[in-house]
């Protein structure tokens, strides 16, 4: 088939499963990708992440000529069959979206809101975030854009636009070649701190030709919850359980986590918990970084000074294990020093849920310690019903559901809607 003067989109991860989404458009002699993340299977107990053995599991996609070429495994990769000018785009830093970066060739551009910059570069500080790359130091070059910057490769335009969600500076993508015009969701929701930058994303996305939209929350039937789980219908109405919580609860030692790129979870809590509050040094750095918010911090033990902190903001970690009335601080390790009786709120940290074997050996050990497990969940992924509304505001003329187990669930009353597998390509 003569392609040239043709958009084609390929899938080529995401489909049938959440998160891993590597998608491909290509007009001519150029193509861009999002994103750059890896399948979550923890259930196959891989005891290391090479490109060879991520390739095999299928938990990253075989790419001609994207990633470096220095890697193990990657010279039996197909080179691209010409010249073509390439670009990678990141919607958020949430791993499935972004761990495999430091796999790109790192002469292929990489680009990302400059929030998401700024949380990665945090995260992988100490190298134990991202894939690791014995050729990369650090985290490799990302290129910050601001929201609503518009990058040209080749014939295709890609603007970034920033949307709601549990990661801070996650970014939708309007992409416009000269025979259509595609959107990309990334990860959205219109229950949290930015409403109006997802409404605002799909007022400039209305009409568009291709809808690549992701779809979380259809994949799951509805179950009861854990009795030590509640479920949030907001961001605010979890600060608002948990400020309770903390007030029903004036004797007693009072710990607590969640996910790191939740950055405006954590700038609420500061303001609405009447403990003072404590963030581990890293978290309060990040904080600094992307929001420019002082916070109380502490070191765990073993850890690395950051010079950017404020030496007045600092209690000791000694004085927190001893505390019972005064402060709500943030643990990320070291559950086996906390108090008996104490007890200790998961706000979606780190495991993230019983799909991950490594949840029940956490709760195992808090129920050892004697420390209470409270569980206050927020989704960052829009409800159903939001999944509907966003498609209202937007109206595609084609819809095709990603980042879900049931994409059938989702449908398009505009126009057509398209399933593809694994691998497929559309022709535009």
């Amino acid at each position: 088939m003569d392609l040239k003067g043709k958009t084609t989109v390929t899938f080529h991860s995401g489909i049938l499963t959440i998160g891993g989404t590597v998608i491909e458009v290509r007009y001519e002699d150029a193509r861009i990708f999002f994103d750059f993340g890896t399948e979550f299977r923890p259930e196959l107990g891989l005891t290391e992440e090479s490109l060879p053995t991520l390739l095999k599991n299928r938990l990253v996609p075989k790419l001609a000529g994207v990633y470096d070429p220095r890697l193990p495994g990657a010279e039996d990769l197909p080179a691209p069959a010409e010249d073509v000018e390439t670009a990678v785009f990141l919607s958020h830093a949430h791993l499935d979206h972004a761990k495999m970066i430091n796999y790109l060739d790192p002469a292929i551009p990489l680009y990302t809101l400059r929030e998401t910059k700024a949380i990665l570069a945090s995260l992988n500080q100490n190298e134990t975030f991202l894939l690791p790359n014995p050729h990369v130091t650090g985290t490799r070059e990302m290129i910050a854009l601001e929201a609503g910057a518009t990058v040209t490769v080749g014939q295709i335009q890609v603007t970034i636009l920033p949307v709601d969600h549990d990661a801070y500076g996650a970014a939708a993508l309007l992409i416009k070649t000269p025979d259509a015009f595609l959107t990309y969701t990334g990860d959205l929701r219109l229950h949290g701190y930015d409403r109006e930058l997802t409404e605002a994303f799909c007022k400039q996305a209305k009409g568009t030709d291709l809808l690549m939209m992701e779809g979380v929350s259809i994949s799951f039937d509805e179950r009861e919850e854990e009795p030590d789980t509640q479920v949030m219908t907001s961001e605010q109405a979890l600060i608002d359980r948990l400020v309770e919580l903390v007030t029903e609860n004036p004797q007693r030692q009072l710990t607590f986590n969640g996910y790191p790129a939740n950055v405006k979870r954590f700038a609420a809590i500061l303001e609405a918990i009447p403990r003072t509050v404590v963030l581990e040094a890293n978290m309060a750095a990040l904080l600094q970084e992307v929001l420019g918010l002082d916070a109380y911090y502490y070191y765990p033990t073993g850890a690395t000074f950051i010079e950017s902190l404020k030496p007045e903001f600092a209690i000791s970690y000694e004085t927190l294990l001893a505390d019972q009335e005064k402060y709500f601080w943030q643990v990320v390790a070291g559950f086996d020093q906390l108090q008996a009786g104490s007890l200790y709120f998961h706000l979606d940290a780190e495991p993230l849920g019983d799909f991950d074997p490594a949840y029940q050996i956490f709760l195992d050990l808090l129920k050892k310690q004697e420390v209470t497990f409270v569980r206050l969940a927020c989704s960052g992924h829009a409800f159903p019903e939001d999944l509907a509304e966003i498609i209202s505001m937007i109206q595609p003329k084609t819809l095709v559901p990603i980042h879900t187990l049931k994409p059938e669930k989702l449908v398009n009353p505009y126009g057509e809607r398209i399933l593809p597998s694994r691998g497929d390509t559309i022709v535009l």
